[in-house]
């Protein structure tokens, strides 16, 4: 510890944010305790005395105070919007207000709708007619607030000083956009719109956009309509925000630049990899560099730095300026480029280590590296401890210091390559390595061909492309010949680089991860660099110099002990022996790293009798049913409703799409590997929309549908996908039974819709679906479940009558299986009162039901008349808009519901 203080120092610092961060108040004080007396227990029976003590003291404080820093933060990152206003939050939802203060972010547009952030400096409720003109944030009559003779709320005038809020502009005409283009960082702003609480995670596993604001110190999202709503004039006077206004006005000129030089795809892509700007990129080019783990390559981070800081001492060098110059201005410029890149998290991490490592090189101290990356993480960690949940921040510091960690140990494995090619596999492979933990909890995906990809394209990226396109950029307006030269060059690097990146992206070898637990990141690190220490000392061992019987010395020719024990036969003995006890501790953990993958990679399963998941994704259904011995079928998969066509200038680059944004994710997250089937209930958009998502990210192995087809574009594309990925197709009708794990498996009975006995040789297209939804019962582990897809009463009543006369005939094997009473049942049509008649919910039995709906949904889901009758017939009732996902799990042959936004058990 004496000879690494600042490394233990900020090691114990970071613990202790990280301990304040993951744990509750209350299991804090515990584990501080506990901490506490293992290093008193640790000072005694290690006799530790006068500096270690000292140390260890010294230590234990930088801990403590590291975990009451992010306390004393955490406390404070609160919202002041309700008590200035007088309200509770509650109320505040959706209540208009005209908010005043400084535009602190970049302005940006994504179709009809302009994002920015915002230090508040003055708030106050609206009231009377400016209250009603703005109810409705989409409506193109919503006017400035100040109209109509509108009034506010004396006693709501309270200032609010330096609160941020996330405001989001719906522009409702093509011509607002040029108005929007003149906001800026730094201009004072008038805003007039409604509120709204950030939504929280609303599935478990899913992405909580509520904490993510949070962690940014925004609390509130402020909407509003069209341009009128917003006036903003520019700073009068010269700030760091004018610092920063300046920054984005040239990153915008150099985004103009690139436009005019480059295609808009290249354009896109330089404008990720020279200044950070992703936005523009296209979504398919960065799609595909996320499949095989490229992204960092769009994201300024230490390979950039470190290149631009190079080729700048380089040039300063052939300048004739002395080396303490030159090293002096590259660090002077370093904080140029971070504000030019963006200032994200890995350029901060990689400027200020760079700016550290110059101005030690300078000075001639402290040139550790480990040292270097751990000073510039509690600077960081001071200026912000929200850097530590940042996934940037995360990936950025742990890259690193694995390879300053790993490097050294695996490098003298790879001595029989050539010097530079061992290094530069040493380098990607360790890197690899280590942010392998981290890359399967954020994504739940890595590519097997990763290593490969990121060992051929990065250099090629980093030395090639980058400083061309960068050159290209330079000399655009002082030798336009030269750069238009450059830039073709460019761009057939580019079009090289989008055609390996897809050729090896077709044969990635794709593999799907659940989120692993922090202690399993844990263990994986541990053996990994006990596997990598083993290694390195049976090499070690390896080179120490054996003998031959004619070289060695006879025992009884030597006086003493001590040089019969340095003899070389017997260093040579001890040094193989050394080396076989090296290596089966190698191979030792490398066993129990295998078993650790093992165990992480197989998919998530709360129950090993069976489990179904009813998916929260809005006014839509989604249904994951897990079965004993790893069957997973997905029952539909929601969909993004939308209404009538965009104009072009609305469409936005990446529009919120139900299947992409929450059902992939959220299989991933939990392992899900493939889908033995999909089953389509129908083809209505809020059934089938996120299914085209899961087909292209998730293998399937059978689509089962309705054995019709729907006449709309979105239906049509998802069956072409099928088809394109081989995926089986089956058209199901009532009688059929699957048992996807064999005959002591579950069971699923499809008991609608009929068959068509016309056998026509080509499928019907059918305008309304709903009672042609499939409908069937799943058998497994003792108990059933009923699912419905959208039929409606008269569906049910034929439904029934179909089962009355199937099993009042003689003979039908399967009647007791498919018909009778059910556990749960999935209501029918969202819960709408076209469906749910007494008579089905009589013929079924149901001790419970699952309502899956959106909330504030326009369709009066789920009917008052509905939630009557099932109240009548006494069922337990569920439902995703209330409670999220519902999760119901079969243990020892007993219901056990559990759901997402209410911590409660049940048992139906």
């Amino acid at each position: 510890m004496t000879k690494r203080p600042l490394v233990y120092a900020a090691v114990c610092w970071a613990a202790g944010n990280a301990a304040a961060c993951l744990l509750t108040a209350n299991r804090l004080l515990v584990v501080w305790a506990g901490i506490t007396l293992l290093m008193v227990a640790a000072a005694l029976m290690m006799r530790i005395r006068g500096q270690g003590i000292k140390m260890l003291v010294l230590l234990w404080i930088i801990l403590t105070l590291g975990g009451a820093y992010f306390e004393w933060n955490d406390h404070r990152n609160a919202t002041a919007l309700p008590a200035a206003l007088g309200q509770t939050a509650s109320a505040l939802e959706e209540a208009p207000v005209h908010l005043e203060g400084v535009v602190s972010s970049t302005v940006e547009r994504d179709g009809d709708r302009v994002d920015f952030v915002m230090v508040i400096q003055e708030a106050s409720l609206l009231t009377g007619e400016g209250a009603d003109s703005h109810e409705d944030t989409d409506s193109s009559e919503a006017g400035s607030g100040e109209a109509g003779g509108s009034k506010r709320d004396s006693e709501a005038a309270d200032v609010v000083q330096g609160e941020k809020i996330a405001a989001q502009v719906k522009l409702q005409a093509e011509e607002e956009i040029a108005e929007a283009a003149k906001w800026k960082r730094g201009d004072r702003v008038k805003v007039t719109g409604t509120l709204e609480l950030p939504a929280i995670a609303r599935n478990f596993g899913g992405f909580d956009y509520r904490a993510y604001l949070r962690s940014r110190h925004i609390h509130w999202l402020l909407r509003a309509s069209g341009t009128a709503a917003v006036t903003a004039e520019a700073p009068g006077s010269f700030g760091f925000r004018s610092v920063l206004r300046w920054s984005d006005s040239v990153r915008s000129g150099i985004g103009r630049e690139l436009e005019r030089l480059f295609p808009a795809r290249d354009a896109g892509y330089l404008k990720g990899l020279i200044i950070g700007m992703q936005d523009e990129l296209d979504p398919d080019t960065y799609k595909q560099f996320s499949r095989l783990g490229l992204t960092h390559i769009l994201a300024i981070s230490g390979m950039h730095v470190a290149v631009y800081a190079g080729v700048l001492l380089v040039v300063l060098t052939r300048l004739r300026l002395t080396k303490e110059a030159a090293l002096t201005l590259t660090m002077l410029f370093l904080p140029l480029y971070v504000l030019l890149a963006g200032a994200g998290p890995s350029v901060i991490r990689a400027g200020l280590m760079s700016m550290i490592a110059l101005y030690a090189a300078r000075v001639g101290i402290l040139k550790d590296g480990l040292h270097v990356l751990c000073l510039a993480g509690w600077l960081m960690l001071l200026w912000e401890p929200y850097y530590l949940l940042n996934v940037s921040f995360q990936l950025s510091f742990l890259v690193t210091l694995g390879l300053i960690v790993f490097v050294p140990l695996a490098a003298p494995l790879l001595t029989r390559l050539p010097r530079r090619l061992g290094g530069a596999v040493c380098v990607t492979l360790t890197a690899q390595l280590v942010s392998f933990p981290l890359t399967i909890y954020y994504f739940n995906q890595f590519a097997l061909l990763s290593f490969a990809a990121n060992f051929i394209l990065v250099p090629f990226i980093t030395f090639g492309v980058l400083p061309l396109g960068t050159a290209a950029l330079l000399l655009s307006r002082l030798w336009p010949f030269m750069a238009e030269q450059i830039a073709r060059l460019v761009k057939l690097l580019n079009t090289a680089t989008f055609a390996a990146v897809d050729g090896i992206g077709t044969y990635a070898g794709m593999t799907i991860w659940r989120s692993p637990s922090l202690l399993w990141i844990l263990l994986y690190y541990g053996l990994l660099y006990a596997i990598l220490l083993m290694m390195k000392l049976a090499a070690e061992a390896r080179k120490v110099p054996g003998y031959t019987a004619e070289e060695t010395v006879p025992l009884e020719g030597l006086g003493h002990c001590a040089e019969r024990d340095s003899s070389p036969a017997l260093v040579g003995i001890m040094g193989t022996a050394a080396a076989r006890r090296y290596r089966f501790a190698a191979v030792s953990f490398t066993a129990g790293l295998a078993l650790l993958l093992y165990w992480g990679y197989k998919p998530q399963m709360l129950s090993p009798e069976g489990e179904v998941s009813f998916l929260d994704v809005g006014q839509g259904d989604s249904i994951l049913i897990s079965a004993p011995g790893g069957v997973h079928i997905l029952v539909d998969g929601g969909g993004t409703l939308s209404f009538g066509s965009k104009e072009e200038w609305r469409i936005r680059r990446s529009p919120y799409e139900v299947g992409a944004k929450t059902v992939v994710p959220l299989l991933r997250k939990r392992g899900i590997h493939h889908l033995d089937a999909v089953i389509l209930t129908h083809g209505d958009q809020d059934h089938m929309g996120g299914l085209q998502a899961v087909l292209e990210e998730i293998p399937v192995n059978a689509l089962l549908f309705n054995g019709t087809l729907a006449d709309h574009d979105n239906y049509t594309k998802l069956m072409t996908t099928a088809v394109r990925k081989g995926i089986k197709l089956y058209a199901v009708h009532q009688g059929l039974e699957w048992s996807p794990s064999g005959s002591e498996g579950p069971r699923l009975s499809f008991l609608w819709p009929k068959l068509n006995s016309a056998q026509e040789p080509v499928l019907p297209v059918v305008e309304e679906q709903n009672d042609f939804s499939v409908v069937f019962r799943l058998d497994m582990s003792g108990r059933s479940f009923l699912f419905t897809g959208d039929i409606e009463k008269a569906a049910e009543a034929d439904l029934i009558a179909a089962q009355q006369a199937s099993c009042g005939s003689a003979g039908t094997p399967t009647c007791d299986q498919a018909s009778g009473p059910v556990d749960v049942l999935k209501a029918p049509h969202h819960g709408s009162k076209t469906s749910s008649s007494e008579d089905w919910l009589r013929y079924w039995k149901p001790s419970a039901a699952v309502i899956s709906v959106g909330a504030n949904n326009n369709y009066g889901h789920p009917g008052k008349e509905v939630l009557e009758r099932y109240l009548a017939a006494g069922l337990d009732i569920y439902r995703t808009d209330e409670q999220g996902e519902i999760q119901i799990r079969i243990k020892e042959g007993a219901l056990s519901v559990r759901h997402k936004l209410i911590s409660a058990d049940a048992s139906p």
